[in-house]
């Protein structure tokens, strides 16, 4: 562990009985763990629910942390797993649901931009949990690949690849709506 990452101090200091420090961490994370499994799962009350069992899954399973790696990854991971998990057991997918409109906006504008969105997050929700997954951790999250390969546990390459698929699926669900480039 290195003394610099103050994540790993975090960790250490829970595991030695400190419990407000996984509060530091649950305070930390909570809101990008939240709008990474929201993207998943497309529901509000869904990804509310989930944020408690992946922090609770954390802390117990806190020990399997390996504090030579960002703790960002390994609790992603977590909520990536956990989101993978919940989109199988339940079908079909829901779109988020997006109301801002920007006062500036001219509504034809803002309505085909809506039309848009609405497609979008509709292809997205259709893939494979493994694609949608890899979407959100790239594109949402902003993550480099390395990271989204620490955060899925596969390698940088996979990543691509699996990345590569899940553009070409979109763009073939976008084409089948009439969104051609």
């Amino acid at each position: 562990m290195t003394e610099h990452d103050p994540d790993a101090v975090l960790v250490q200091r829970c595991l030695h009985g400190d419990i407000e420090a996984f509060g530091t961490l649950v305070e930390r994370y909570q809101r990008q763990v939240f709008r990474a499994v929201l993207h998943m799962v497309a529901n509000y009350d869904d990804a509310s629910e989930l944020v408690q069992q992946v922090f609770m899954k954390a802390f117990q399973n806190l020990r399997s942390y390996d504090p030579d790696r960002k703790f960002f990854s390994w609790i992603y991971r977590v909520a990536m797993n956990e989101s993978i998990n919940h989109v199988k057991s339940r079908r079909p997918w829901e779109p988020l649901v997006d109301d801002y409109v920007s006062p500036n906006a001219d509504p034809a504008q803002q309505f085909e931009l809506d039309e848009r969105g609405r497609a979008l997050q509709q292809a997205i929700g259709e893939l494979d949990p493994m694609y949608r997954a890899v979407i959100v951790i790239r594109h949402f999250l902003d993550l480099s690949y390395s990271e989204a390969g620490e955060v899925l546990g596969i390698p940088e390459k996979t990543v691509k690849s699996r990345l590569f698929d899940a553009r070409q699926s979109l763009k073939k669900a976008l084409e089948a709506r009439g969104y051609v480039r």
